[in-house]
């Protein structure tokens, strides 16, 4: 089976190509803001609250935007919010350079950009579906777009690591301005062309909203996936947020011990990734999360429990592994059964379970890191992962038991749903 057969639609390839190229500008100035909190305010409180405020216009305005862009040319809006982010990115540069920077500034700009990416991220995830001729390559473009974004992640920080501890913030900041513009050529050289979703009457914002909510009601299928994606979101994934903690405080290590553990991570989500795109069409996404929740819960037990720092790095794969598994099975479930019309909307709620959820558990485990230590709220977030796992577990067998009961199919039919 070919891996990067969806490479081979020109839109999809130079997609991939500029997202390449600036993420790893993005995972660059991403460590070096999460060190420089961490050495402006030596809390772990303040490392949660800055994440807090840049991912909280996910869980804010997601559904909203998920309306707003369903009725509107996806391409066109993915183009303005580059664009944008190259501005947000420009101001950060500036503000270090000026040494006017400050946690306060932080989250100032950090909240700008939070809103931006909002509308970026349900914009291309909607997108993504335009880009594939071959519908049935779709669940190899996701996973292929989920590669690009952890192959970045792996070597974004390795690079960020090295140029932070040797040139400092302000290099890793306008490497990132910088990244924007090839991402921002590959999209003038698309051609792409938007199926327009026919739409009986004008809704409003608010009402296409309520819509989307309706069909999800109806749907639990998906919405059972989604509510995983929150709890997890709240009490498991929120570990990435204390990495910089682990790496100074448990390991006694620096920048670069930092940065491995974000290359470490970035790895295990590679590896993921790759594995979701070798992915067989009919096989059951929802049992692969299932299994993803559990081995991320015992990984991160494994986390809390090492005592030396190469055992911690491989649980910290392995941790990312699952965690890419999990996300990656839930965004490709929903991307491949939701209807067209309602798409974005529904992904909007994807996003807001993801990264709209995600501050609020940072900001969470935070405080409770700075209660308890570090290494206990590890303990509490695995355990919380394994409990996700075996509870959805649970609903899986009686949704199952449901439906054999209730609807005579054939059991081949009950192991694809």
């Amino acid at each position: 089976m070919d891996i990067f057969r969806s490479l081979h639609y020109p839109n999809f390839r130079l997609h991939t190509i500029g997202q390449s190229i600036s993420l790893l500008g993005t995972w660059m100035q991403r460590i070096a803001i999460s060190w420089l909190v961490y050495k402006l305010t030596d809390s772990v409180f303040w490392l949660g609250f800055v994440s807090f405020v840049s991912l909280s216009p996910s869980l804010l305005f997601s559904p909203f935007i998920g309306s707003f862009v369903d009725g509107r040319s996806k391409y066109k809006l993915v183009v303005i919010t580059q664009v944008l982010l190259m501005i947000q990115a420009a101001i950060l540069t500036l503000a270090v350079y000026s040494g006017w920077v400050s946690v306060y500034w932080l989250c100032v700009l950090g909240f700008a950009q939070g809103v931006i990416n909002a509308f970026d991220v349900v914009s291309r995830q909607a997108l993504l579906v335009s880009l594939v001729d071959n519908k049935k390559d779709l669940p190899n473009a996701i996973a292929l777009n989920s590669s690009v974004f952890n192959a970045a992640r792996m070597v974004g920080p390795a690079i960020g690591g090295f140029l932070l501890s040797t040139y400092g913030e302000l290099v890793c900041f306008f490497i990132n301005f910088l990244s924007f513009i090839p991402v921002l050529f590959t999209l003038s050289q698309m051609k792409v062309n938007e199926l327009q979703v026919t739409k009986t009457k004008q809704l409003s914002n608010w009402q296409g909203m309520k819509d989307g909510f309706d069909y999800l009601r109806r749907s639990p299928h998906i919405a059972s996936l989604i509510v995983i994606m929150a709890c997890s979101s709240l009490f498991v994934i929120p570990y990435t947020s204390l990495l910089p903690a682990v790496a100074k405080d448990l390991f006694n290590g620096d920048e670069r011990t930092f940065s491995w553990f974000e290359s470490a991570a970035g790895l295990g989500a590679m590896i993921g990734a790759i594995n979701m795109a070798r992915l067989k069409s009919g096989e059951n996404l929802r049992y692969r999360v299932m299994f993803s929740a559990l081995i991320m819960g015992i990984s991160l037990l494994l986390l809390a429990y090492a005592h030396y720092l190469l055992s911690a790095l491989l649980f910290t794969v392995a941790v990312s592994f699952a965690m890419m598994m999990q996300n990656s099975s839930i965004n490709t479930y929903i991307q491949t059964h939701a209807m067209p019309a309602y798409r974005a909307r529904i992904m909007s709620y994807y996003v807001m379970a993801f990264q709209g959820i995600f501050p609020i558990g940072s900001l969470i485990i935070g405080a409770v890191a700075e209660g308890i230590g570090i290494k206990h709220t590890l303990y509490v977030m695995g355990a919380i992962g394994v409990l996700i796992a075996l509870g959805f577990y649970t609903y899986l067998r009686q949704h199952i038991h449901r439906r054999l009961f209730k609807l005579p199919l054939p059991l081949s039919r009950v192991r694809r749903s």
